[in-house]
């Protein structure tokens, strides 16, 4: 990852990329067979079962992705860290044969409790990382509490700075990238005492204090709208300021002030929030990651799982729609 320097996170600008779309690096063509000039989607429709209610074990979930077109899958780093070098070897084989690769991990460290929670666990990380690096996953992430009981925003940030930066400096030399998602919705950053980091903005800030190249966002187009930002707020990033992305809808009829973040919809379900032009800035700056769908949606998990994973594609496809170009 290119080294990314406070000044870069405070002054930034949209850069042009390379074209290269589902798996092709022969660029997108237009009805005349020429190439276009248009920049060309480089970034992953992954697959997250748990961000959907599916439960499936490591195989499964490599199997339904393949199964219903995804090009990622989310890694499962307690099965990962079971298989010996040959196993590990077979199954990466397997992921490429289907065209798949990894989307992004959790992070384990308790960094927002107590100082021995989150010794303790910053003392295992460096095992995750290992397991992870081994598998050839390149990502992690994690979101932040947009609001706080007892510290002030000042004492929040300068923890989230310190402890963040610590779990950077070991990911980073593992060659993991890792996002940091914020929280938008008023209920949510309202709910504490001390509200915390709930924009693009503030999130960019605290990147620039934890100074470490490895550190970008997760970016949640949720939360994209509910605090009130713009496509114009995008454009002003680069792609590799981008390490993961959510996709979802927000219910209609509902003013933004008063959106739940729990109750969600599907990418293109409502067309409240514009998904159209938050993938086509993702596509303009270069965004290289895995993108997947958040929905929170209770009927979705109250489906069968066949039936849950073939409305996800089915959506995600709608979604990707928006910014590929018809031949």
């Amino acid at each position: 990852m290119k080294e990314v320097t406070r000044r870069d996170w405070l002054n930034t600008t949209a850069l042009g990329v390379g074209l290269w779309s589902l798996g092709s690096f022969n660029g997108q063509r237009s009805a005349k067979g020429e190439e276009s000039t248009r920049p060309s989607r480089r970034f992953r429709a992954a697959l997250v079962c748990s961000a959907i209610g599916v439960r499936a074990d490591q195989r499964q979930a490599i199997e339904y992705a393949a199964k219903y077109g995804f090009e990622a899958v989310e890694p499962q780093p307690e099965f990962l860290a079971q298989l010996s070098d040959d196993e590990m070897a077979a199954l990466r084989q397997e992921m490429a044969e289907k065209g798949l690769t990894w989307s992004a991990a959790g992070l384990p460290v308790d960094f927002r409790g107590d100082i021995d929670a989150f010794t303790q666990s910053l003392r295992r990380f460096p095992h995750f990382c290992e397991v992870l690096k081994r598998a050839g996953v390149d990502r992690i992430g994690t979101w932040i509490s947009p609001s706080h009981n007892e510290r002030t925003y000042l004492e929040n940030f300068r923890l989230h700075a310190k402890r963040l930066r610590a779990v950077a400096n070991i990911a980073g030399g593992y060659g993991l990238r890792f996002g940091l998602e914020y929280v938008g919705p008023k209920k949510s950053w309202s709910a504490g005492r001390y509200p915390f980091i709930h924009t693009m903005r503030e999130m960019k800030e605290l990147i620039a204090e934890i100074d470490h190249p490895c550190v970008g966002l997760a970016l949640d187009s949720w939360h994209w709208y509910t605090a009130g930002e713009t496509v114009e707020d995008l454009r002003q990033l680069r792609g590799d300021h981008v390490i993961i992305v959510h996709l979802n809808d927000a219910p209609a009829g509902i003013p933004v002030e008063e959106q739940v973040d729990s109750v969600r919809d599907l990418p293109c379900a409502t067309g409240v929030i514009d998904l159209k032009g938050f993938l086509a800035a993702l596509v303009e700056i270069g965004f290289d990651g895995p993108a997947y769908i958040e929905p929170f949606k209770k009927e979705l998990r109250q489906l069968p799982p066949e039936e849950a994973l073939q409305i996800t594609a089915e959506a995600m496809k709608k979604a990707l729609s928006l910014v590929e170009e018809k031949a």
